[in-house]
């Protein structure tokens, strides 16, 4: 078991661990435990009832949250012509083609996200064992021609993708502890609501199976499954 600090035990009092919460009472019970002299990050881990090993039960996307991250990314994007002009007024960090494709191969990572127009792809194909998972794609909506509006989302923050883990899992920050109560339980219903509509239909049983938020130094909080699907497809 790993050592707990002072202030993480502290907050633990805080929490009731043998119950789930109601989505709402869960968040405010987060922002009142969280004491770190940074502004915490809160997380979201939901677990679901897929086996990501199959592929016709991956869930991966992305969902705009209306409040966004509070996160600032990097986006770098592979454009020519009008659509890289459209991503550098969008506020695009890096815009480029096949110098910025060579720049990558020579070991350049000074990017959070890349896009690309599709046109670009056959070009940036190369970099698919370098990159992995980093690479552009159309499922997570980094491919398009839409530059300007996924360059706009990204770097408002209000972009995310979701992709569940070898384990089942969902991770994913849905703001920070200054959020309001409601802008961090608003975002966290557009999440929930998004991995609703993207069950596969290989899923069997129930899936939803755990939802835990927490804030970066603070205690897991569970909440009440039944209750955050309700709230979500209202």
């Amino acid at each position: 078991m790993p050592v707990r600090g002072k202030r993480y035990q502290e907050a633990t009092k805080t929490i009731d661990k043998a119950r789930e919460y109601e989505p709402a009472e869960a968040i405010a019970a987060l922002k009142e435990a969280a004491s770190a002299k940074f502004d915490e990050t809160v997380e979201v881990a939901v677990r679901l009832g897929v086996d990501p090993r199959h592929g016709d039960q991956m869930v991966r996307g992305t969902t705009s949250l209306p409040h966004g991250t509070g996160k600032v990314r990097r986006v770098a994007v592979f454009a020519k012509g009008e659509k890289a002009q459209q991503a550098e007024e969008a506020g695009a960090d890096v815009v480029g083609a096949e110098d910025l494709v060579q720049k990558i191969e020579s070991g350049w990572r000074d990017f959070d996200i890349l896009v690309a127009t599709p046109d670009m792809m056959s070009m940036v194909g190369k970099l698919g064992r370098t990159l992995g998972p980093r690479m552009p794609n159309p499922k997570a909506g980094t491919v398009t021609m839409d530059v300007d509006r996924v360059v706009r989302d990204i770097k408002s923050a209000s972009r995310v993708e979701y992709r569940v883990d070898k384990a089942g899992i969902i991770h994913m920050p849905i703001g920070k502890v200054s959020f309001s109560a409601e802008q961090l339980t608003e975002n966290l219903t557009v999440l929930i609501s998004a991995l609703l509509k993207a069950r596969p239909a290989a899923a069997k049983g129930r899936y939803l199976r755990k939802i835990t938020v927490s804030s970066t130094m603070g205690p897991g909080i569970d909440i009440d499954v039944q209750k955050a699907q309700a709230m979500a497809e209202r």
